[in-house]
This record gives structure tokens, C-alpha cells and sequence, in this order.
């Protein structure tokens, strides 16, 4: 049994606490330790009215539980009174779980702007001011965990939920964001979509799976990203009744058009099954990743064959080279930890070109390009290369018999041993 982890000495933020998942929320973290600001304006799903006592009667409940616990009545986009008050109660701030939100469902043919603003005003701009004030907090003491509240119906899409869905992915984008931005200081961001019964799924499932699907589900996953032992950081998980699973973008390998000129619909027409063929799919993890195959493509512009039906067969030596190095780190996700750098490789020679090789993001990845990041820029010829690749000369012994040239941080080359090994 491994140890109970606990939140003592934690302040937790938990938006929309006054029932349902964000009440589940913070009654887990307080009986783990956690002193929590239970935040709850108190209005109605559809963003009407106040109540106090919604929050009011969460708190009394981790007050009779032995834990420690303080409401607080504000709307989320007062985000900056409710870190005040969090401040105010306990001192400090180590959590935030964005979990507010209110319903306005409606076919997009009658729906209202008061409709869109609404939903935005609460889940989207409501997240970005809790979130807002929190943050100079959880820089300046270098430790934090963020989670926002996604919804299958931003991921997927579903009828009457035209303004619900558009924030509830933007919610995604704000948090992959922000994992990025507070990495290095130890911010780890994740964003739920969670399917659990309350006052927000009551109107549209059935009152038996309603009961089934208790929000109690759903705050185990929330409490162990919110964790100090948890280093993931910049993932979506859905999950209910029990089960917990991770999303990811995933894309076809796709098809290759001429970059140096604009193509025809006919061609794309002509290529639609390839485009669509999720064989072998990729799974990019970031921007570095998404845009390879743009970087690659446009390598080809000056390829001597331009004809689009067969720009699919131009590939150069290195870059069948480079796909292998992207294979291997893909294989060893741990080496993105053991190095954290960015290699620019220059290799030279017909079947040469600049590529990057990103040991820094989470999974690591090979993609033909520059950036100016790099510590550490190696040229060789794609010869060697293939003797490195293979293992017949590692990167020191190039770099001493000349083969290798190394500008910037020499010493970083010698990490990329376990690459060429």
C-alpha cells in the first residue's frame, strides 16, 4: 500500500464548491489536509441570482469533519477578491481547481448574445481571473497546481451547447498554455472533462444515471494532480463512474503537395483517402511537433521533381535519418528529463538540411527546421551521420577526428550519447 498522500500545510481554491464536483472537490482535499476556499456565488445553472448558503453549508461540512475551511461568495470574474480572500483566511495559495460554470443551452438558430456572453463570462473569463490573480503567488513561491474544467462537449461537440462548447475548449487551450509557461516554476496545469451527475447534467441525462454518475468519481483524479508528488503537467483526462483515461491530438501521416506553388482541389481530391488514412498516425505533443511536416515540406520546395503526384517520393537520406533519431526518442521518453536541451543539426552535402532535435518538450521529438533555442549546433555530412547512427563512431569521436563540427556548447554533445548508442 503505498503512503496516503496528504495536502497539510496547502490552500486549495475550489470555484463553483457549493455542490456537485467542486463540493466533492473540496471535501476530499480537506479531509486530506488541505485548507480550502470554498467559492460559490450561489445562482441558479443558468447564472441568475446569490446565495450564500450553498458555500456556507460546504464549509460547515469540513468543520464538522475536523478540517479547515472558509467560504467565499464572489463571482469568478471578481477573480482577484476571492485570491484576497484566500490570502486573507490562510496566508498562502497552492491550488486552484476552475470548476464554476453555469448552463445556457440552446440551438444555435435561437440563441442570444446574452446566451454566449453569459457562458464565456463564467467558464472561460471567469478561469483566466481566478486564475490571473493567483498566478504572481504561485510563481514567486515557485510551486502550484491549476486544474480547469474541459467538457466532452468541447472536445466532441453536442447539440443546443454552441457557447458551452466553445469555452469549455478554450478552457483546454488556456491550460496547455499555461503548463508551458509555468513549468520552470514548478506550475503543473491540467484541464478534466468530467461526465458526473449534478445540478449541470440533471437536464440533460436520465434521473437514474444522474444518481449513478457521482461526482465522488471524479475528485481522486483531481486530488492526485493537485498533488506535490504528480509532475504531469499540460494533459486532458475524461473520466466518470470509475473510470480515467488520457486524451491526446492525434494525425495522419497526410499527403505532400508542392510548396513552391499553390495546388488544385482536384489534387486534393485525388489524395483525400491518404489525407484521412490514420495508419500509423502521429501523435504530436507540441508546436515544435505540428510543425514538422510544414518545415518538411517546404525543404522540398526547391526538390528538382515538383510534380504533386510525386512529391509524396522525394526524401532525402538525412531526413529518413532523422526519422529514425524521432523514433528512438519517441521509444526513451525519459531521455526529454535526463538532457532537456535543443540540438540544431546542419547536415551537409545533395542529401543534406537543417533539422532539430528537441530533447527539451515532454516526449521529445526529431523535425527538419532551425531554431535559435539551440545550445548546441552540430555539422557533419549524412555519412557520418549514418556511422554515428549505427553506432561505429560516437559524437566525441567525430568531433575529435574532425568529422563533427560543434559550435555553442560543446559538453552537450557528450548527452547525446544514449541517442547514438
Amino acid at each position: 500500500m503505498s503512503e496516503t498522500m496528504r495536502f497539510d500545510d496547502r490552500v486549495a481554491i475550489v470555484t463553483g464548491a457549493g455542490g456537485g464536483l467542486g463540493r466533492a472537490h473540496a471535501l476530499l482535499l480537506a479531509s486530506r489536509g488541505a485548507k480550502v476556499l470554498v467559492n460559490d456565488l450561489g445562482g441558479s445553472q443558468h447564472g441568475q441570482g446569490a446565495d450564500a448558503q450553498p458555500a456556507d453549508q460546504v464549509v460547515a461540512e469540513i468543520h464538522a469533519a475536523g478540517g479547515e475551511a472558509a467560504a467565499s461568495y464572489d463571482s469568478v470574474e471578481d477573480g482577484h477578491k476571492i485570491v484576497q480572500a484566500a490570502l486573507d483566511h490562510f496566508g498562502r495559495i497552492d491550488i486552484v481547481i476552475n470548476n464554476a460554470g453555469i448552463l445556457r443551452d440552446v440551438s444555435f438558430h435561437k440563441m442570444k448574445e446574452i446566451d454566449w456572453e453569459l457562458i464565456y463570462r463564467v467558464h472561460l473569463y471567469g478561469s483566466f481571473k481566478v486564475t490571473h490573480a493567483a498566478w504572481p503567488y504561485l510563481r514567486e513561491q515557485q510551486y502550484g497546481r491549476v486544474i480547469m474544467t474541459s467538457s466532452s462537449s468541447g472536445i466532441y461537440g453536442n447539440f443546443g451547447q454552441a457557447n458551452y462548447g466553445s469555452a469549455k475548449l478554450a478552457l483546454l487551450g488556456f491550460a496547455n498554455t499555461l503548463a508551458i509557461e509555468g513549468e520552470k516554476r514548478n506550475i503543473h496545469v491540467n484541464s478534466i472533462a468530467p461526465i458526473a451527475g449534478s445540478r449541470m447534467t440533471e437536464s440533460v441525462l436520465p434521473a437514474d444515471l444522474v444518481e449513478a454518475l457521482k461526482p465522488d468519481h471524479v475528485s481522486p483524479l483531481v486530488a492526485y494532480l493537485c498533488h506535490e508528488s504528480c509532475s504531469t503537467t499540460g494533459e486532458l483526462f475524461e473520466l466518470g463512474a470509475g473510470w480515467v483515461s488520457r486524451l491526446r491530438w492525434q494525425r495522419t501521416k497526410g499527403a505532400m503537395f508542392p510548396a513552391n506553388q499553390p495546388g488544385t482541389p482536384e489534387q486534393i481530391a485525388a489524395k483525400w483517402d491518404q489525407i484521412n488514412d490514420f495508419t500509423d498516425a502521429d501523435i504530436p505533443t507540441s508546436n515544435h511537433a505540428a510543425f514538422g511536416p510544414i518545415m518538411d515540406n517546404l525543404g522540398r520546395a526547391d526538390a528538382p521533381n515538383d510534380d504533386a503526384a510525386d512529391a509524396d517520393e522525394v526524401m532525402s537520406l538525412s531526413r529518413e535519418m532523422f526519422q529514425q533519431i524521432h523514433a528512438r526518442i519517441q521509444e526513451h521518453p525519459e531521455w526529454t528529463k535526463q538532457v532537456n536541451e535543443l540540438y540544431q543539426f546542419h547536415i551537409t552535402g545533395e542529401q543534406g538540411g537543417s533539422y532539430v532535435v528537441n530533447l527539451k518538450d515532454d516526449g521529445g521529438s526529431a523535425y527538419p527546421g532551425e531554431d535559435e533555442m539551440a545550445r548546441c549546433k552540430m555539422t557533419l555530412s549524412h555519412e557520418n551521420l549514418m556511422a554515428m547512427l549505427s553506432g561505429e563512431i560516437t559524437p566525441q569521436m567525430a568531433f575529435m577526428e574532425g568529422k563533427l563540427k560543434i559550435e555553442g556548447n560543446v559538453i552537450l554533445a557528450a548527452k547525446l550519447a544514449p541517442l547514438f548508442a
